[in-house]
């Protein structure tokens, strides 16, 4: 029997590409976001994270393009006019913003993201991407988020009963959320924060 011809072979069906999926974490200031956001990152070296521009001064300590990408205001104006942003929102007179791009170019890649963000942000996130992970993280009460916020010495009183009288305001929208951790203790809320990354992920795979 002569060989078959390359051309008449029936190709293999290529697999089905899995899309990238959203998780998203929000917490008042203080709450302890940033330091669970970044200990994950640590543990699950493959969760891309994104990075946020804003128009805020960099703090002693952050690294352009790491913690944020420091922009100036009217480049981020410009931004909202060329619809650059997956989601945008003023915070304490400060402005935060997600690019687009930089999203789809990872969930098209089958890429996962984690993303570190405000309830106004998520909220709009949520409905471009209505199956995205939304994860609230809250303070054990509010004095201990006083006591967090003035520990930080990052701050000015008012700026610290501006972000107390916003996280107030933020609380009220935790039942939006998927999940809720409570950060009383740092390990035990990152062990949930984990448990609920994975097995979502892991669902994910089955489908």
């Amino acid at each position: 029997m002569s060989p078959r011809d390359p051309s008449q072979q029936i190709p293999e069906p290529a697999a089905a590409s899995r899309r990238g999926q959203l998780f998203i974490v929000s917490a008042p200031s203080g709450a302890g976001k940033s330091t669970l956001c970044q200990s994950l990152r640590e543990r699950l070296t493959d969760l891309h994270y994104s990075v946020s521009y804003t128009t805020r001064p960099i703090r002693e300590g952050e690294v352009d393009g790491v913690h944020y990408h420091f922009i100036s205001e009217a480049e981020f104006r410009s931004g909202i006019r060329e619809d650059r942003w997956a989601e945008w929102a003023n915070v304490h007179n400060n402005l935060y913003g997600t690019a687009s791009a930089d999203l789809k170019r990872i969930l098209d890649d089958g890429g996962d993201i984690l993303l570190d963000i405000d309830v106004q942000g998520a909220r709009q996130l949520v409905d471009h991407f209505p199956d995205s992970v939304t994860v609230f993280i809250l303070p054990p009460s509010m004095e201990i988020l006083k006591q967090r916020l003035a520990a930080r010495a990052t701050d000015h009183e008012e700026t610290i009963a501006l972000r107390l009288q916003n996280a107030e305001t933020e609380i009220t929208a935790k039942d939006e959320y998927r999940h809720i951790i409570v950060n009383d203790d740092v390990d035990e809320a990152l062990a949930e924060l984990l448990a609920i990354i994975e097995r979502h992920r892991e669902g994910r795979k089955r489908k």
